[in-house]
């Protein structure tokens, strides 16, 4: 693919990302805690689709992080996924299986000391920019919380990047609004487009400047832990022109489709699971607009790519460069046309893999690819091992600190991925075994990694798979809690979700 001038745009300025030093800092450790939302592995350095630009994440990676390549959630919707590695207890621990939870309205979960509260307990000084927590302010025991930083943006770019202003002319994609996936929350409109707003008026530029501008500061003498949170490629698809530009649409080169990929999973009685060609897929398939859906999505990964440059590109030059872990982090996955599907939520590989690049000086050896399996709930014990605090017993996954200083130590034990109440999947690396104990009456898929990357042919009805299925059920949580409350929406939020087209579950 020929790269267009404005790559030079995407990529570091001069001071390069500092490359780690042998030694442990003899510093405490600093904490960048980065969410990039609804981001899959369309990133260079993970090979999900090698036509993405990503040059400052790749860059990242080679020069100063490690990547965990088969890194996983908790959940493949954005509040269950956060609250989980938030809270560092499971969906099935906490009855946050939707959007429309609050962690402070779950019996199970509103008295859970989260991440970032438990770094202030212990001696962090503590903020946060942009999406961390589901749209739960109160929630975050930040000493400086998400909404301070609003301000200081809305001073900075004004209303025009912040609403990502659009011109109707330029949007390119499908604006219709989906049907209910069977199993529910995917109720999103697929839409994409140019805005008018130069990229240094967009809303994750200003976040990324931001945090970027606090590395100047100091934090009364106490260690730092900062929160920053990327809204894209989270829908509606829309940057500046200039990332378009990186994607030729006559270069780009769509996700094979398989349209009777869902006919092998079935109930119990024979019936199929799933529907095909429902919601934004029918839509767009029925346009012929793959190229462009996926040109837009592999658009939006390279703006957010471009703006977290901003922030490398600040700690490089800052003083902090020597002792600061990153852990930047996709919240769930997101299929492009797989499985025909547009969207989040279910439990295949492609929902539930995400990006996880961690940075850890004098511990992680950069350019490194690990295959040791993790979860984004063992973020919090991991982060917690590594700066050195006391252990959080109620933490319900488990530090992979041993595994960044040892990469290829076997690390193979089954992680665990809930999408809505007793519907699980586990990975070991290999296979990926899926159970349905919801309305679906204990259906079950099974797949064989090493031959099957793509999950088309389910085996959990092969007789010989027996062992290997019950071999993944005893991982299977025995306690499923029922579903916490869901929030209360105000009239005024409910008139701000109709006009953005939502309907409450969707982000």
């Amino acid at each position: 693919m020929k790269l267009l001038p404005v790559l030079a745009a995407l990529s570091l300025t001069s001071a390069a990302i500092a490359q780690t030093s042998p030694d442990k800092p003899t510093k405490p450790y600093n904490v960048l805690f980065i969410a990039v939302d609804d981001m899959n592995d369309w990133v260079g350095c993970l090979g999900g689709n090698p036509q993405a630009i990503t040059p400052n994440m790749d860059r990242l990676a080679k020069q100063r992080a490690m990547v965990m390549n088969k890194a996983y959630c908790a959940s493949t919707v954005c509040c269950p996924s956060r609250s989980a590695l938030l809270t560092g207890k499971r969906a099935a621990s906490t009855g946050i299986y939707g959007n429309r939870q609050n962690i402070k309205n779950a019996p199970k979960a509103k008295d859970v000391v989260t991440l970032p509260e438990y770094f202030s307990k212990n001696g962090y000084f503590t903020l946060s920019a942009g999406k961390i927590f589901h749209k739960h302010p109160s929630a975050t025991g930040m000493d400086e919380g998400q909404w301070a930083f609003q301000q200081v943006a809305s001073i900075g770019g004004g209303n025009k990047g912040m609403l990502w202003e659009e011109s109707p002319s330029s949007v390119l994609g499908v604006k219709s609004q989906d049907e209910p996936q069977e199993k529910g929350e995917e109720k999103e409109t697929a839409r994409w487009g140019a805005c008018k707003a130069p990229v240094e008026e967009t809303k994750d530029y200003l976040a990324c400047k931001w945090a970027a501008d606090q590395l100047q500061r100091d934090f009364d003498g106490k260690p730092f832990f900062l929160a920053l949170g990327v809204s894209k490629p989270h829908l509606p698809w829309i940057v500046p022109q200039q990332f378009f530009d990186l994607y030729p649409l006559d270069k780009i080169i769509p996700t094979e489709i398989f349209r009777d990929d869902l006919d092998d999973i079935v109930r119990k009685d024979g019936k199929p699971i799933f529907k095909s060609s429902i919601g934004s897929f029918a839509a767009i398939d029925k346009a012929n607009l793959h190229k462009q859906a996926q040109r837009a999505y592999l658009a939006n990964i390279s703006y957010a790519d471009h703006c977290l440059g901003v922030l490398f590109d600040a700690l490089a030059k800052s003083k902090y460069a020597e002792n600061t872990i990153i852990m930047l982090w996709g919240d769930h996955g997101w299929h492009l046309g797989e499985k025909t599907k547009y969207g989040k939520t279910d439990l295949w590989e492609e929902s539930d893999r995400v990006p996880l690049i961690v940075s850890v000086p004098g511990v992680a050896k950069p350019d490194v690819k690990c295959d040791g399996v993790v979860n984004l709930l063992d973020m919090y014990p991991t982060l917690v091992e590594l700066c050195g605090l006391p252990a959080n017993p109620e933490n319900e996954g488990r530090s992979f600190a041993p595994l960044l200083k040892n990469p290829t130590m076997e690390w193979n034990h089954p992680t665990l991925t809930t999408y809505q109440y007793k519907n699980h999947s586990l990975t070991d690396g290999r296979y990926r075994y899926t159970w349905y104990g919801g309305k679906a009456d204990g259906a079950e898929e099974l797949y064989d990694h090493s031959t099957d990357p793509m999950e088309r042919k389910n085996l959990a009805a092969n007789p010989e798979s027996k062992e290997i299925i019950a071999g993944f059920q005893k991982y299977l949580p025995t306690q499923n809690e029922p579903d916490s409350p869901n929030n209360k929406l105000s009239a005024a939020d409910k008139k701000k979700m109709r006009s953005e087209g939502k309907k409450g579950d969707e982000e």
